[in-house]
């Protein structure tokens, strides 16, 4: 008998049990599904629509009249100089803004965090730039590097938006100038989350600064290091708006990105289906630069 009641309570708390995880994924399931609809909408759909265009010779104005040509899209970008002239060209960039970025913004985020006077002032002025639309940062910095304009004055060169050698540099500028407070506001609240006893307990065992930062900072900052060194590479490789209006692209190519030649292929030159290639080729070196910088800085965290 008693054997007979463990039974049946064992089997209403397994069908209570069970009631009550279908009653959180029904939750969960209702909770996600506005996510799920706009990412299906507005990224996994255009997604799929970019690689069936780029397998086709795309018609924009009448796309049932798309021919099917397979992967010739792929075929002829490899042998393109100017595709790879863009691919080269956004690697170059790439290398002259990633590693400013990620150092100036960190370097800014722990000497803000010190208690200075004036601090506040100082968050504020190395926020603003990011407030700024992609326009007016290509507008002021085109101004400041004509042959008039302040850093020409200082630093010589001519205009250097005009100068095949100078133009990209000049452009890494003012991305960094406008990038660099994104990362700084993230990297700053990491360090503001770790613990001072941390570092109180490191000082009674006479660990230096150098120590300190090596022990404690960079690993309790490591999930936002990451997330920051991600969000710049993604952000770099699929630079458009400051070679658009600061160069268009020029002088003779060299600031055309691969962002830049993909909208001159499908805008200027009508061939989409060529452009939804360029783009399928740049979502997998994101891809594979992301999970490189994942898998190697992640830690024990992946």
């Amino acid at each position: 008998m008693a054997q007979s009641t463990q039974q049946t309570d064992a089997d209403g708390s397994g069908l209570d049990r069970s009631k009550s995880m279908t009653r959180e994924w029904i939750a969960g399931a209702t909770f996600s599904l506005p996510y799920i609809l706009i990412a299906g909408t507005f990224l996994f759909g255009p997604l799929v629509l970019a690689l069936y265009m780029s397998l086709h010779d795309w018609n924009a104005l009448a796309p049932a009249q798309s021919q099917f040509i397979g992967f010739e899209n792929y075929q002829i970008l490899l042998s393109d100089p100017d595709f790879w002239n863009a691919l080269w060209n956004t690697f170059y960039f790439v290398f002259l803004t990633v590693p400013p970025i990620i150092i100036g913004s960190l370097l800014l985020a722990l000497g803000v965090n010190r208690d200075v006077k004036g601090k506040w002032l100082l968050r504020t002025i190395f926020f603003s730039p990011y407030v700024l639309t992609v326009a007016v940062v290509g507008l002021l910095w085109t101004e400041l590097f004509n042959a008039s304009g302040l850093i020409p004055y200082h630093l010589g060169g001519g205009n250097w938006l005009t100068s095949p050698e100078l133009a990209m540099p000049g452009i890494a500028v003012a991305t960094i100038w406008w990038q660099l407070a994104f990362n700084f506001i993230i990297l700053l609240a990491a360090r503001q989350n770790v613990p001072d006893r941390l570092y109180e307990a490191a000082k009674l065992d006479g660990a230096s600064t150098g120590q300190m930062m090596r022990h404690i900072t960079i690993p309790q900052m490591r999930n936002p290091l990451v997330f920051v060194v991600i969000v710049t590479f993604v952000n770099s490789f699929q630079v458009f708006g400051q070679p658009f209006i600061m160069t268009d692209g020029g002088p003779t190519f060299s600031t055309t990105t691969i962002v830049l030649y993909l909208y001159e292929t499908a805008f200027t030159g009508r061939e989409f289906g060529y452009a939804a290639a360029v783009g399928y080729v740049l979502f997998m070196i994101l891809i594979a630069i992301s999970a490189t910088n994942y898998y190697f800085l992640a830690g024990d965290d992946q």
